[in-house]
């Protein structure tokens, strides 16, 4: 007769001698985790396993797998850590190969001779060679190259180069590329990249460092965010702030009280249907106004990339909202 205690009744089912086995296992790692003399807890130092309570040395001449240095701040760390660089997305091949550097110098600095120079030349060419194996992984690197080249243009953090390069990496997976340019997919995916991470640039300020037109910018850019499903939210005017009392070095007082200012125009719903980038440029244009501070509409165009025409309208509608009356 068959014993039903070790026989499976459906698929995926445990047996009871498996059952059995895996209670006596969580009761042997229970019991690992207490001293065996007074039920204390146990912690690893110094390649020991020492019971909090009594003191009793469990284990000993245990293997440390940490480095054998010890560093008390990050540059130290960095300084002595003899491990290779971490993976990146920013880099095609996430930065596991090597690169041959474009100095000319040996191991202790000293200039190779002229044929030496030539041998390390043709080994460059090769490397590059190798380091991308079809047409794919050559279309990656050219465009992480052109967002990293934009980005430095822009001012984006690093974070905003590995959310753009993870964007374009899922356009060239999923075959969105046939029929458009690597430089178009390249330039979306960092704009969209910029929107998410709540550093937004203008699409004036995008297309100005981008190699492409501004009417294929914005035609890609929609058929990236629509095809990927990408969440991007409706940039907030307050968000260009900063940057442009930076650039304009206006006070903390003026700066805050442009803030006022959008926050008031988005209680009125001033702010629906206008550019955000107007927005903000009006409002740190009208901002040292009301504090008493010089400032010209010439000057926050230049800075935000906003006709004056446009600043002066936003300008009037931010103080209707704030109920006062602009200045004829």
């Amino acid at each position: 007769m068959t014993d039903t205690s070790i026989r499976t009744t459906e698929q995926g089912s445990v047996t009871a001698p498996e059952r059995t086995e895996e209670k006596t296992d969580e009761r042997e790692q229970e019991q690992e985790r207490v001293c065996p003399e007074c039920g204390g807890d146990l912690v690893a130092e110094g390649g020991e396993t020492i019971c909090t309570e009594c003191g009793l040395v469990v284990e000993e001449d245990e293997i440390d797998r940490g480095p054998e240095w010890r560093a008390f701040d990050a540059k130290e760390k960095d300084e002595k850590s003899r491990v290779g660089a971490p993976t990146t997305k920013m880099m095609h091949d996430e930065g596991l190969s090597t690169n041959i550097g474009w100095q000319d110098k040996d191991a202790y600095g000293n200039s190779l001779s002229s044929r030496q120079r030539q041998k390390m030349q043709r080994l460059r060419t090769w490397n590059e060679r190798f380091r991308t194996r079809d047409s794919q992984e050559r279309n990656l690197k050219q465009a992480l190259g052109e967002i990293d080249r934009m980005a430095s243009a822009l001012g984006l953090p690093e974070n905003v180069r590995e959310t753009a390069s993870v964007i374009y990496r899922r356009a060239l997976e999923e075959d969105l590329l046939p029929g458009r340019s690597i430089e178009g997919v390249a330039t979306s995916s960092l704009y969209a990249a910029a929107r998410q991470a709540g550093t937004p640039r203008s699409i004036d300020e995008v297309a100005n460092v981008s190699r492409i037109d501004d009417q294929e910018f914005k035609r890609t850019y929609r058929y990236i965010v629509r095809e990927l499903g990408l969440e991007v939210q409706p940039a907030d005017p307050e968000s260009y702030v900063g940057r442009f009392a930076s650039d304009l070095d206006i006070s903390d007082e003026a700066e805050r009280r442009a803030r006022e200012l959008l926050k008031n125009a988005k209680e009125e719903g001033v702010h629906s249907g206008k550019s955000p980038v107007g927005l903000a440029a009006a409002a740190v244009y009208a901002a040292p106004l009301l504090t008493n501070e010089q400032i010209t509409q010439r000057e926050v165009s230049d800075v935000a990339d906003i006709s004056e025409v446009t600043i002066r309208n936003r300008y009037k509608e931010l103080l209707e909202a704030e109920g006062a009356i602009a200045p004829a």
